[in-house]
């Protein structure tokens, strides 16, 4: 008779069983169950002596059905169980406190799909910059395929020949994801296949400049909603969203989109001839201004090291304004002299963006590779004034050409094809870093202190007691 008969319901029955009939096994031992694979055995407590016989009802395969039944209840109520410590362990990990109260961390990470933290980096820069944002994230869902397959997701192989692609949509989707706080990390592989279809520059899985990305993303959002997708213009949402008006748009290559009224300036390049004096004007568009790191600064620094000048975005924007004299390389064709000759250059600002983004030019060509300046460059927080370097700052408003920062993308490494780009920025007045899958929360002294490659300013809309550059 088994000795579990008063522990457990299934070996309870099995007890019944033996009392009305005889159990035989091979080894002419005491029968018992087996709790791990629920089988009737002998007393050899071996699993492959089972019992061999039954009663008339079945009564034994009765026993094994009933313990099997425990087992898989078991076994989901504890799959439940770990379930549920999971989701609220995941919970706990994206809660943090302000101000004494807690409150959910609803940022979500993008997963690295091998050496993607480029793009990473870009997306969740862009994600933080609201007007931008929420313009794509409010545009109606393009549906990519018809009949039998409408509504299905298509799972993308880099390889498929499938041209019916939306940048557009896919940006939308993954802009979507973010600051839901239903996932810990977001996997951007259609955003991806996307770009390798219509990039062909970021196909492969080598380290890609993040600059050079965000550049080709724009131009390409900038081309596909000035001709819409599937014959659906999308320049009708933005002509009718009335905080992009036609007097805030810059028009590069065709009719103005949400990126040029987001992000397009105007530049007045200034040229003036050595010899003749005659003067030249040329009105350049811009989605971002590269400033180079002036050679003086360009030694490897920290923000404590004490000596030595401290380089700013000042000195940078300076060097990018300042009057300028063209080396041999660069003479200038006077129209008047009818040959090249010595000149200056002057870069003036004639528009101002509403997103001024500043590209650090980090990486220069040497002879033989491509050296990457790792200056650090002090940047403002709030209240980047840009009035000194407009051409008629006097038509503009005290409050026009101040700018807080956003989002700061900042490359770690030493060359451009290596090392690993984060981003930080600013999300309801919290600041977060974002590395691919990881959000954490952070603060302002250490966003100062990074080492920015890619600065984005948002234009102040009210008036504030902030400091100035």
């Amino acid at each position: 008779m088994s000795h579990f008969c008063d522990t457990w319901d299934g070996v309870s029955l099995f007890s019944s069983i033996c009392c009305s009939f005889p159990l035989m096994c091979r080894s002419n031992k005491s029968p018992w169950v087996c709790l791990t694979c629920s089988s009737v055995h002998c007393g050899s407590y071996r699993c492959d002596d089972f019992v061999v016989n039954d009663t008339k009802l079945g009564l034994v395969q009765k026993v094994r059905e009933h313990l099997q039944n425990l087992e898989n209840s078991a076994f989901t109520s504890d799959r439940h169980r770990k379930r549920k410590l999971l989701e609220n362990s995941s919970l706990n990990s994206k809660l943090l406190k302000v101000n004494g109260s807690t409150t959910a961390l609803c940022a979500t990470g993008l997963r690295n799909l091998g050496n993607t933290c480029f793009m990473n980096a870009i997306l969740q820069s862009l994600s933080n910059i609201q007007q931008f944002c929420c313009y794509f994230k409010e545009l109606p869902a393009v549906e990519l395929r018809n009949g039998k397959t409408a509504g299905r997701r298509t799972y993308h192989t880099r390889s498929q020949g499938d041209n019916n692609v939306s940048l557009v949509e896919e940006f939308r989707k993954t802009l979507c994801a973010l600051w839901q706080g239903s996932q810990t990390a977001f996997s951007p592989e259609s955003l991806f296949y996307v770009v390798w279809k219509i990039m062909p520059n970021f196909r492969g899985y080598q380290q890609q400049d993040a600059h050079e990305f965000m550049r080709y993303l724009l131009d390409h959002l900038h081309l596909e909603l000035q001709g819409g997708f599937n014959g659906v213009s999308r320049s009708v949402i933005l002509q009718e969203n009335s905080s992009l008006s036609a007097s805030n748009k810059c028009c590069i290559n065709g009719a103005s989109t949400v990126v040029t009224a987001i992000f397009g300036g105007i530049l007045q390049n200034e040229v003036n001839c050595l010899i003749c004096g005659t003067e030249s004007r040329k009105f350049d568009p811009f989605l971002d201004l590269s400033l180079d790191i002036p050679s003086q600064f360009r030694n490897k620094r920290t923000k404590n090291q004490e000596n030595g000048p401290m380089c700013t975005l000042r000195d940078c924007l300076r060097s990018f304004t300042d009057l300028e004299e063209l080396d041999e390389t660069e003479l200038y064709m006077c129209h008047k002299c009818k040959k090249k000759q010595k000149s200056t250059k002057k870069f003036w600002i004639q528009k101002l963006p509403k997103v001024l983004c500043l590209h650090l030019k980090r990486f220069h060509w040497t002879a033989y590779l491509r050296n990457k300046v790792d200056t650090y460059v002090e940047f403002p927080l709030r209240g980047l004034d840009m009035k000194c370097y407009l051409l008629e700052p006097e038509n503009s408003g005290p409050e026009s050409c101040l700018y807080d920062l956003a989002a700061v993308v900042v490359h770690h490494g030493s060359g451009v094809g290596s090392g690993h780009y984060t981003a930080y920025a600013a999300h309801e007045g919290r600041w977060f870093h974002f590395n691919d899958s990881t959000v954490t929360l952070t603060d302002e002294e250490t966003v100062v202190k990074a080492k920015a490659y890619i600065l984005f300013y948002v234009e102040r809309q009210a008036k504030s007691g902030s400091d100035k550059l």
